[in-house]
C-alpha cells in the first residue's frame, strides 16, 4: 500500500508549562525513561511552528525566530528530523511566552518543531516526540518537559520519560494561572548538572511526592507547589518578597521553575480580582492564561490547531 505524500507545510502548536514540583529521574539506560517525577500545569500559552519543505541538493534547515537567537535545542530536533534527506527546510517558530523564566518554552518548541517538520517528511508522532524529548534532554532546556505537555490540564509524572516509558497523568484544570516576571532569567541548565543540588531537589520534593501519590487534587498540587518553592530556595529576594506579598488563604502563588518568575492560582472569582488588584498595586506585569484543554497538536488542513 502506497504511503499518502506529506504536505509541503505544516503548522504545530506546543504548550507552555509551569513545575510546581519535581524530582529529577536520569538513572535509567534508556533516555526515553529519563526525566523527573512531579506535577505541574499545562498552559494555553506556548510555542507555534510553521515548517515548510522544498527540494534541495542536500540536508538544510533554517530556522526564524522575532527573538533573534539560534535556538539550539529547536535546531537540534529539526536538523535531527531532516538527517541526511535532500531536502530544504524552513521552521517559523513564535513564542508566546518570556523563554528562560520557568514556562517550558524550550520543551514547547522542541515539541512543536518536531510536530511540524514531521508533518512535512512523513515522520510517525512518536519518532517527532522521541527527538523532542532527547534534543531536550541532552540539550539542557529540562527534565521531563516534552513528557509533560502531551496533555493538557494539570499534570502529574508518575514516571519519568516519554511513552511507553513515562506514565503521565492529566486532569482538567479550570481556574485562571496568573504569571509573573520579576527578573533575569535564572540558568537552568548549570543548576541540573549539579549531582548535589540533584539530590538537594529529591531530599526537598520527597514529602510532596508522597503527599500528591494519592489522589491529585487542585488544593493539594498548590500547596505543595508553594511549600516546594519555600524549601528549595531558588527564589532571589524579589521574586521571595513578591511571592509573601500576594499571598493569602485564598490565593496560592509558588515560583516557576525555573525561572525568576511566579504562576499564581486563586480559589474563586473575588479572590482572583484582589490578586490582579494587589498585582497592579504592585507594578507587576500579570499574564492570565488557562490551562490548556490538550498537548501538542498538529493543525489541520484549514490552519486551525486542533
Amino acid at each position: 500500500m502506497r504511503m499518502p505524500t506529506p504536505p509541503r507545510s505544516a503548522v504545530a502548536f506546543a504548550p507552555a508549562h509551569v513545575t510546581g514540583i519535581f524530582a529529577p529521574r536520569l538513572e535509567a539506560r534508556d533516555p526515553r525513561s529519563r526525566g523527573s517525577v512531579g506535577a505541574g500545569l499545562v498552559l494555553d500559552l506556548g510555542v507555534r511552528a510553521r515548517a515548510r519543505r522544498a527540494r534541495a541538493t542536500r540536508p538544510t534547515v533554517e530556522l526564524r525566530s522575532a527573538l533573534g537567537s539560534d535556538l539550539p535545542i529547536s535546531r537540534e530536533v529539526a536538523e535531527r528530523l531532516v538527517g541526511d534527506r535532500p531536502v530544504r527546510v524552513i521552521v517559523d517558530l513564535e513564542h508566546q511566552l518570556p523563554v528562560g523564566q520557568g514556562f517550558g518554552m524550550s520543551a514547547a518548541g522542541a515539541l512543536a518543531t518536531a510536530l511540524a517538520v514531521g508533518r512535512v517528511l512523513g515522520v510517525s508522532r512518536s519518532h517527532a516526540v522521541s527527538v523532542a524529548h532527547l534534543a531536550d534532554l541532552f540539550g539542557g532546556g529540562g527534565l521531563g518537559g516534552v513528557a509533560s505537555i502531551l496533555g493538557g490540564g494539570m499534570e502529574i509524572r508518575r514516571a519519568p520519560g516519554i511513552p511507553p516509558f513515562g506514565r503521565v497523568q492529566h486532569r482538567e484544570f479550570l481556574r485562571p494561572i496568573v504569571l509573573a516576571v520579576t527578573g533575569s532569567p535564572l540558568p537552568s541548565p548549570a543548576l541540573l548538572r549539579d549531582r548535589r543540588f540533584r539530590a538537594r531537589v529529591d531530599r526537598v520534593a520527597a514529602a510532596g511526592l508522597t503527599a500528591l501519590a494519592g489522589h491529585l487534587s487542585t488544593d493539594r498540587f498548590l500547596a505543595e507547589a508553594e511549600r516546594f518553592a519555600d524549601r528549595l530556595g531558588l527564589a532571589d529576594a524579589r521574586l521571595r518578597k513578591e511571592m509573601r506579598a500576594l499571598r493569602s488563604e485564598d490565593i496560592r502563588v509558588s515560583q516557576a521553575m525555573f525561572g525568576r518568575s511566579l504562576f499564581a492560582v486563586a480559589e474563586s472569582p473575588a479572590a482572583h480580582q484582589r490578586l490582579l488588584g494587589k498585582m497592579a498595586r504592585r507594578r507587576l506585569p500579570a499574564i492570565v492564561v488557562s490551562a490548556s484543554k490538550s498537548g501538542g497538536r498538529v493543525a489541520s488542513r484549514g490552519g486551525k490547531v486542533f
